[in-house]
């Protein structure tokens, strides 16, 4: 479960990633294959170029893996005989996308490399950062730990059961950030990711129509292309700016523009209200919400990672070997 800012940096930020659960620095697959995370960039890059959607896409795809018994590439396993995976779970159902820009990695990292080595898991992780580097420019770059492997197995009912939905309220937000290990921060800041891409008509239509918490000029023209009945698949930008990775996003939250319902439960105009004063803060300082944003992706990124003996490196991201 996004393009980026225009200010400039003269030089790459750089963030130092504690390894986690057993995990490697970014030059994990140098020896062996070189040309690894420079042939994910490349296919991204392509991607992007053709829809810029794609990088939100991307983004999300890793997000609703992490989210979900976490960063193991499980998302990405077709159903089987065995198990029903998250695919067809009502948060990825006809939503999720990317599918196969992450098969067009995948062939083209095994013809760069001498065997099947990168994970697919590693994949999503690499793709979402070269992704928000490429919509956001250099202040949204950052290392990423390698070494994931591939889960051998996935759950309809806990994609059903972990991955937050639009119409969440902001305690329930939290709790749900909380039980991955991540924080109110966490949040505010990779809820950010919404300044990038669009959305349907069905996830946002409750909040058009229903919420009083809402800019009415924004919400009659989010009607027109999204009537009570019918019109489920249209589409609108999550923010004023959906090709940047920026904060126009934050500042949508302060006119009471926010697209989600879960996106507005982040700024309620409440005095002493921590996320309140996060959104105001980022609205203001891009420099610090690129940072918080590096951060928090770098936290979610390391969340429960197959290492080692467990799991397996997919030669087909659909399906186990």
């Amino acid at each position: 479960m996004a393009v980026f800012y225009s200010f400039v940096l003269c030089f790459i930020l750089v963030i130092v990633i504690p390894t986690s659960a057993g995990l490697s620095p970014e030059s994990f697959y140098t020896a062996e294959c070189p040309r690894a995370l420079s042939t994910i960039k490349s296919v991204v890059k392509k991607a992007i170029d053709r829809e810029p959607r794609m990088g939100a896409s991307l983004l999300r795809m890793h997000f609703h893996d992490c989210f979900v018994n976490g960063c193991d590439g499980s998302v990405l396993l077709d159903d089987t005989a065995n198990f029903t995976g998250e695919k067809t779970a009502f948060p990825n159902l006809n939503s999720l996308r990317g599918f196969e820009v992450v098969d067009e990695i995948k062939d083209a990292v095994n013809r760069a490399c001498p065997r099947n080595i990168v994970s697919c898991a590693d994949i999503l992780a690499v793709a979402a950062r070269d992704s928000v580097a490429i919509l956001g420019g250099t202040s949204f770059s950052y290392n990423v730990s390698l070494g994931r492997k591939d889960a051998k197995t996935a759950s309809w009912e806990d994609a059903n059961t972990n991955l937050p939905p639009p119409v969440f309220n902001l305690s329930q937000l939290l709790s749900n950030f909380q039980s991955h290990g991540l924080d109110l921060k966490d949040l505010v800041a990779l809820s950010g990711g919404h300044s990038i891409g669009l959305a349907r008509c069905i996830t946002f239509r409750g909040r058009i129509y229903n919420d009083t918490d809402i800019d009415p000029t924004f919400a009659s023209s989010l009607q027109k292309g999204c009537p009570l009945s019918g019109g489920d698949n249209n589409t609108a930008p999550l923010d004023a700016t959906p090709k940047l990775l920026d904060n126009v996003y934050f500042k949508s939250l302060l006119e009471s523009k926010g697209l989600f319902h879960s996106d507005q439960e982040l700024f309620k105009n409440i005095t002493g209200s921590e996320s309140d004063n996060l959104v105001k803060h980022y609205s203001t300082n891009p420099s610090d919400f690129a940072e918080d944003f590096r951060a928090s992706m770098i936290k979610m990124s390391n969340m429960k990672p197959l290492t080692g003996d467990e799991g397996e490196i997919r030669l087909n991201c659909r399906k186990v070997n």
